[in-house]
């Protein structure tokens, strides 16, 4: 069983080269089971992501800005007004 220590390695690894079969392996198992290192590795994913594409020189990095869906947008907005319209009702 990979520690976190270990899995983190593993992770900054996986990202520059490829991980033998085995280490692949502990590695997945690690993140199926550990939050706190896929939180890790999906920001550790797109660090890597965004500083590939500036030293490609690319200008359009908003592709990768992680955000909420449109979906999930909507939902906050549409609540965010049901509370304005609370708070503006007579007798609040």
């Amino acid at each position: 069983m990979l520690t976190c220590k270990d899995a983190s390695q593993l992770m900054s690894q996986s990202l520059d080269s490829r991980l033998g079969l085995f280490e692949k392996a502990g590695l997945r198992f690690h993140l199926l089971i550990c939050h706190s290192c896929q939180i890790a590795y999906r920001q550790l994913d797109f660090m890597h992501r965004l500083c590939k594409r500036i030293a490609a020189g690319s200008e359009d990095i908003t592709s990768l800005q992680p955000g909420l869906s449109a979906e999930a947008q909507e939902r906050i907005i549409k609540e965010l007004r049901r509370k304005q319209g609370e708070q503006s009702s007579p007798g609040n």
